[in-house]
């Protein structure tokens, strides 16, 4: 029993957590369009069902890259915001297209979420971004 119930510890607080769905907005501070997306899109997605689904978690493109993100593909452009499950990129949007196509398109990785993958890397939506990451 005791062997159980340390499989069950192990796999919610250790495996569970790895494996969890979230979106990566990947930014920097002389990004306008990072600026206009916090102002329309990022003030409100923790309220949103989307959030509930994918929590946000934001990375600073120049900060050292997180262990757990290193395999992903480049980010060149920022904003760049990248879903991730169980360790492996879902898709991308890079680049900020206005609230209006930003929804839409976050919907459309989401319905990617369910479907299998062989390499993690399913989709990508490019958009014009204002600058390029170093």
């Amino acid at each position: 029993m005791t062997r159980f119930l340390t499989w069950i510890f192990v796999f919610m607080f250790v495996v569970s957590p790895l494996a969890a769905a979230e979106l990566v907005y990947f930014h920097e501070d002389a990004c306008p369009w990072c600026e206009r997306w916090q102002k329309e899109v990022g003030v409100i997605y923790h309220k949103t069902d989307e959030a509930k689904v994918l929590p946000l978690r934001e990375v600073e493109i120049d900060a050292p890259r997180p262990k757990d993100l290193l395999k992903i593909r480049p980010i060149i452009y920022t904003p760049t915001f990248v879903v991730m499950d169980g360790g492996l990129e879902v898709g991308r949007i890079t680049g900020y297209p206005g609230e209006d196509f930003f929804w839409p398109m976050l919907e459309g990785l989401i319905k990617k979420l369910d479907q299998p993958t062989t390499n993690g890397q399913k989709a990508e939506t490019v958009f014009p971004a204002t600058k390029q990451a170093k």
